[in-house]
């Protein structure tokens, strides 16, 4: 077991290594193609070139390419500082760099809007898991019958639909048209006011969760429809256990299998910032910040946030991937 944590962990110190190598290459790459100098971003197209020359100098951009790849690896893990004179910029471990839009440490701004994201990925996670699962596993069992299709068509329904769609039409007419539930306010956070927090937050967990929980009962359904057919079940039903734990013990045990790989895929990527959603219902996480350096072209920003997403989801590979040996041994030996 150790072994295999090792060569897990192993491989997700390549993947980052991989991922940081490819969005460094980016940063150099975009301003080459656009036929601009990515100093530019900083000072501004009027600068004087003194002012050009010390922002250089103060990024470290004048060095070789080299040299900056390992500034740039060095400062992931032991942090960085810019300095210029007395003009001094301290980028602590990972340092993804400084912000083009705001001069200040890509990591700072990272860290302090992940929280809005995660606690969006976790609330929807935990409804879409629930209804997802639940709903997929009733329908197979009542297959062919009312609640089977109606449960289907839903499903159909929430996997087509884009959630911008289904965002901004559940925003008016619960928050504008019935006013069950207020607008999202960025500025209301869990510690300042918990209530009017958990009320702006349960719009945006059951949209996001809409979406996903769709794709997990029809999943769910698939699946279990599969298992029910298997020796072993018609098995255990021949000693007589009951049908709740043929179906609890028996049959759910190999349906959660695939289910819980696209759940850590799922989650990882959204702890990396749900764009959409965030969009939608105006909440300033990790994807409001992708998209802000994506409008306003801030590539430090952007590299930052594809290497924090990068690594939920690697992450999250690494989880499943742990469970899965905790589930069935033979899986170490892999």
């Amino acid at each position: 077991m150790l072994l295999y944590i090792f060569r897990r962990l192993l491989n997700v110190v390549v993947m980052l290594l991989v991922v940081a190598t490819i969005t460094f290459g980016i940063f150099f790459l975009v301003p080459v193609l656009q036929h601009t100098d990515p100093v530019m971003r900083y000072v501004g197209k009027n600068a004087n070139p003194v002012a050009i020359a010390g922002i250089k100098v103060k990024l470290g951009l004048d060095k070789p390419i080299y040299e900056q790849f390992w500034l740039y690896l060095k400062g992931l893990v032991a942090g960085r500082t810019y300095a210029n004179g007395n003009d001094v910029i301290n980028c602590p471990a990972p340092c993804f760099g400084i912000s083009t839009a705001t001069q200040t440490p890509v990591w700072g701004q990272l860290t302090g809007d992940f929280p809005v994201t995660g606690l969006l990925a976790a609330g929807a996670a935990v409804i879409w898991l629930v209804l997802g699962v639940g709903t997929g596993v009733v329908s197979a069992l009542r297959k062919r019958t009312a609640i089977d299709r109606i449960t289907m068509v839903t499903a159909l329904a929430g996997v087509s639909l884009p959630i911008y769609f289904t965002g901004l039409a559940s925003s008016a007419l619960v928050v504008y048209n019935l006013g069950w539930l207020p607008a999202t306010n960025p500025a209301t956070t869990l510690t300042s006011d918990p209530v009017g927090w958990f009320q702006g937050m349960l719009l945006p967990w059951i949209t996001l969760a809409f979406l996903f929980a769709a794709t997990y009962a029809r999943l769910t359904r698939a699946t279990m429809l599969d298992v029910m057919g298997e020796d072993y079940i018609r098995t255990a039903r021949a000693k007589g256990l009951p049908e709740r734990t043929v179906i609890g013990k028996h049959a759910m045990r190999s349906t959660l299998t695939p289910i819980m790989t696209v759940f850590g895929m799922d989650l990882g990527g959204l702890l990396g910032g749900a764009i959409l959603t965030e969009t939608v219902f105006n909440l300033h996480g990790l994807g409001y910040d992708a998209l802000n350096g994506i409008t306003k072209n801030d590539l430090p920003m952007i590299m930052g946030v594809t290497l924090f997403a990068a690594f939920f989801i690697v992450m999250a590979n690494l989880i499943v991937d742990l469970l899965y040996a905790v589930v069935d041994p033979r899986v170490r030996l892999a």
